[in-house]
């Protein structure tokens, strides 16, 4: 039945596409962590200009918390863990004491003049190490603008124990390093006696 001339016209459907739904939040949030990813590994090679971007955000810290007088916890909290990091960064990846419980075929660290050099691996590496101590520095000078992180302490009493702490740790490192004869650092590729005068007998 055709319809009265006074009749609405018939709708015809549109050729255009409708446009694209917006980007989810999740969406947003994974273009977001790739560029932020992206950043930072072009920052890799960088390894002066990223530490010292580094030194100059500890330095605001410590401006921070020298002129509001407080929150001493979050810094001694920030002084154990960058410790922490710090003897990770010494470390070699493979604890000597437990390798020979490894596969023998496991990188190891040489103990004779007479091994052949390897590059020192360690458990922390550099790149992570500047990433968690920045990382945490950002935390800790956040935390200061919240009055419930401002515990009231004698903050010497802290300053006395960390130093004792960091003495004590530094020496145990440095005796394991002793012990096991290896250096945390590589100075290009070189013999292994160039570090210590180890004897071939």
């Amino acid at each position: 039945m055709e319809s009265g001339g006074g009749g609405d016209p018939i709708p015809q459907p549109s050729s255009v596409s409708p446009p694209p739904p917006p980007p989810s939040a999740s969406q947003w949030t994974t273009a977001m962590s790739r560029r932020y990813q992206h950043y930072l590994d072009k920052s890799t090679p960088f390894v002066l200009k990223r530490w010292l971007g580094t030194a100059g955000l500890a330095f605001v810290y410590i401006l921070r918390v020298y002129f509001v007088q407080g929150f001493y916890i979050v810094s001694y909290g920030l002084g154990i863990y960058i410790l922490n990091l710090f003897i990770a960064f010494l470390s070699p990846q493979v604890d000597p004491e437990m390798q020979e419980l490894l596969d023998r075929d496991e990188p190891s660290l040489p103990i004779r003049a007479t091994d052949e050099f390897r590059p020192f691996v360690r458990r922390l590496p550099e790149f992570k190490f500047w990433y968690s101590i920045t990382k945490a520095f950002c935390i800790a000078f956040l935390m200061t603008f919240f009055e419930a992180f401002d515990v009231p302490v004698f903050w010497p009493i802290l300053l006395f124990y960390w130093v004792v702490l960091f003495t004590v740790t530094m020496k145990k490192q440095i005796l394991h390093m002793i012990k096991y004869k290896y250096v945390p650092f590589t100075f290009g590729k070189q013999a292994w006696k160039s570090f210590f005068p180890l004897s071939t007998t």
